[in-house]
C-alpha cells in the first residue's frame, strides 16, 4: 500500500468503502481487487467478531486495500480490541457531543500510541443532537473524517431508517445530510456518508469524500441483469 487512506483523503481523492454484508475474508479481498479502497467491517449491526476482524482486514490489505471497523460501542476496551485485531481504522458511532468526540480520540490514541497517525478515525454524526452540536464537534482535533449517517439521522428525526428498493428518504433528511456535509467542509474538515448509485455525484458535490456503499446491491443488480439477458427472444 503506497498511501494510507489519510494520505488519499488529504490529497483530495474520494475513497470508496464497501460493506461486504457477510463475514467473509474472501469477499473482502475480491471487493478490493474489484476497485474498493476499503472494506467496512460492521460490528455494531453486523455479525463479525474480533477474529473475523483480523481475517477480513488482513484479506483487504493483501489485495491492496484497508479494513475499517465500526465497533459496537465507544468503550476503551472495545476500541482497543478492534485496533489490536488488525483494523486499519475505526468508524465510531454516536458522536453526539464534543465531549464524546474527545473521549473517543483519547481511547483511539491510547489503544495504538505508536501507530495512531497511520490509522483512520471516523466519527459518525447521526442524530439531531449531533447536528446541533456540530460546530463544537468539528473543533475536536484527532478525528480524520466526519461521517453523516443518514439511517440513524432519519430515525432521530422521526422517520424510518429503512428505504425500500427504488424509494427515497424523507426530503427533510436529505436536506439535513446535504447541509451537514457542507458545514463539515466549510470548517475545513473531511466528510463522508452512505450513498446509493443515483446520489453519488450529488453527495460528492456537497463535499463527501468517503463514500460508503453496500455490496448486496452489486449482487442484486448483476443477477437481475443476467436474468434479463438470459430470457429467450419472443
Amino acid at each position: 500500500m503506497s498511501k494510507t487512506l489519510k494520505d488519499r483523503l488529504a490529497g483530495g481523492a474520494s475513497v470508496l468503502m464497501v460493506n461486504p454484508n457477510h463475514v467473509s475474508a474472501t469477499l473482502c479481498e475480491k471487493l478490493v481487487r474489484s476497485g474498493a479502497d476499503a472494506v467496512f467491517i460492521d460490528c455494531e449491526h453486523g455479525l463479525p467478531g474480533f477474529e473475523d476482524i483480523h481475517h477480513m482486514a488482513k484479506a483487504a490489505r493483501h489485495a491492496g486495500g484497508f479494513g475499517i471497523v465500526r465497533p459496537q460501542n465507544q468503550e476503551r476496551s472495545m476500541i482497543t480490541r478492534c485496533l489490536n485485531a488488525g483494523a486499519d481504522g475505526l468508524m465510531v458511532p454516536l458522536i453526539h457531543t464534543a465531549a464524546i468526540a474527545r473521549e473517543v480520540v483519547h481511547h483511539f490514541r491510547y489503544a495504538v500510541p505508536d501507530d495512531h497517525a497511520n490509522r483512520l478515525l471516523v466519527g459518525m454524526v447521526e442524530s439531531v443532537e449531533a447536528v446541533s452540536n456540530l460546530d463544537a464537534i468539528l473543533a475536536v482535533d484527532g478525528i480524520d473524517v466526519f461521517f453523516v449517517g443518514p439511517g440513524d439521522l432519519s430515525q432521530s428525526m422521526g422517520h424510518s431508517p429503512n428505504v425500500p428498493p427504488g424509494g427515497r428518504r424523507a426530503q427533510a433528511v436529505l436536506d439535513m445530510v446535504d447541509d451537514t456535509l457542507r458545514r463539515i467542509r466549510a470548517a475545513g474538515r473531511l466528510a463522508g456518508t452512505l450513498a446509493v448509485k443515483q446520489d453519488v455525484a450529488h453527495l460528492v458535490a456537497q463535499g463527501a469524500q468517503l463514500i460508503y456503499y453496500h455490496a448486496d446491491p452489486f449482487v442484486a443488480d448483476g443477477v437481475q441483469l443476467m436474468r434479463q439477458l438470459s430470457q429467450p427472444a419472443r
